[in-house]
């Protein structure tokens, strides 16, 4: 336990929770493979198919809130360069923390799309919830926390939190603790210790450091931590030089000893998937990769990402999407994983 000496009595009870609890199922932004991605219709009907935790990913606008986002950005997502054209940084892209709520409620959200050289929108995934189609907005942290705790009491089920800190190096950087700001709200919600069904997890060790050394014992929580892991050229988390923002590197994590240096603050880890399981793995010869293994022996809960039942998106190693999941579930060991599917994750897990 890292914030608060609990009895022995407790600490064993919650560890053999952890290790002997049933494989986890996270709805990954939702029921994102359906809806668009953390819209509270999406958080909903992602509700509906009885997952253990629903995700949120978090970050801040400029007057101080915290809305649902998975990019520290809002022109993936929404008709922000459409509406605020005049509001793009000079990479091009419309940062959530240089817009208010009130402007940020104002826009529409859609399937995630790029666009394409000739400046046309594509959906990132063709098949999923046309575009701009219904009417979708950008929620809070405490919306989705009120419409999961308030379907909690009238269906009676206990489905779980898992927020990510969005760029916490961004925010502080741009003068914003947003790490602070989310643990006052999960404690505001009734979200203070380990025994709560809530994880917290951030790609930025750093920051989760800080979390755990700092701000849990100066607020008086105690919660479970996960330690998402990168690559480091998928630039996921950046330090700063003056103004010239680096990567930050991750290739300690995957060292003999990484494992044991993250359980020392944290309590599991979300790995890539791939990090888990050799890509050249084939359906007779599955290749599980060190990292399992190391985290297993440092006791740390192992959530790997992310699970989509596209057919472009399943392993070389697995005939389907179930398949897919009877590797990392039965023979690879995971505790859980994010999927964009949370009902076919249930479904595979009852039969």
């Amino acid at each position: 336990m890292k914030c608060k000496i609990l009895p022995l009595s407790i600490l064993t009870l919650v560890f053999s929770t952890w290790v002997n609890a049933d494989p986890l199922v996270i709805a990954h932004r939702g029921a994102s493979g359906y809806l668009p991605e953390h819209t509270l219709e999406a958080k909903t009907l992602a509700y509906a198919m009885k997952p253990d935790y629903i995700e949120q990913d978090v970050v801040m606008t400029k007057d101080d809130q915290l809305v649902m986002l998975h990019d520290h950005y809002l022109d993936r997502v929404t008709d922000v360069a459409e509406r605020f054209p005049s509001r793009a940084r000079d990479d091009g892209r419309y940062y959530a923390i240089d817009f208010t709520l009130a402007e940020i409620k104002s826009l529409r959200v859609t399937e995630g799309f790029n666009v394409d050289e000739k400046g046309d929108k594509v959906a990132g995934y063709p098949n999923r919830f046309p575009m701009w189609k219904s009417s979708f907005t950008v929620p809070t942290l405490a919306e989705e926390i009120e419409l999961i705790q308030g379907l909690n009491q009238t269906l009676g089920y206990d489905i779980g939190l898992y927020p990510e800190i969005k760029a916490p190096w961004f925010h502080r950087h741009e003068g914003k603790d947003i790490s602070k700001a989310v643990l006052k709200v999960l404690k505001e919600y009734g979200y203070d210790s380990k025994e709560d069904k809530i994880y917290l997890q951030s790609f930025d060790p750093i920051e989760l450091k800080r979390i755990n050394d700092e701000l849990l014992p100066a607020m008086k929580m105690d919660l479970k931590l996960v330690q998402l892991i990168a690559y480091t050229d998928w630039n996921e988390t950046m330090t700063y030089r003056g103004e010239v923002a680096e990567p930050y590197s991750y290739d300690w994590m995957f060292q003999s000893d990484g494992m044991a240096k993250v359980a020392v603050y944290a309590d599991g880890i979300g790995p890539w998937k791939s990090m888990l399981v050799d890509d050249e793995s084939t359906k007779d010869n599955i290749i599980i990769k060190p990292l399992m293994k190391q985290a297993k022996d440092a006791s740390l809960v192992v959530l790997p990402f992310t699970f989509r039942a596209e057919p472009d998106r399943i392993a070389a190693y697995a005939t389907s999407f179930e398949d897919m999941l009877d590797v990392f579930y039965n023979k690879v060991k995971v505790d859980g994983i994010f999927t964009d599917y949370p009902d076919k994750a249930v479904s595979f897990l009852n039969k």
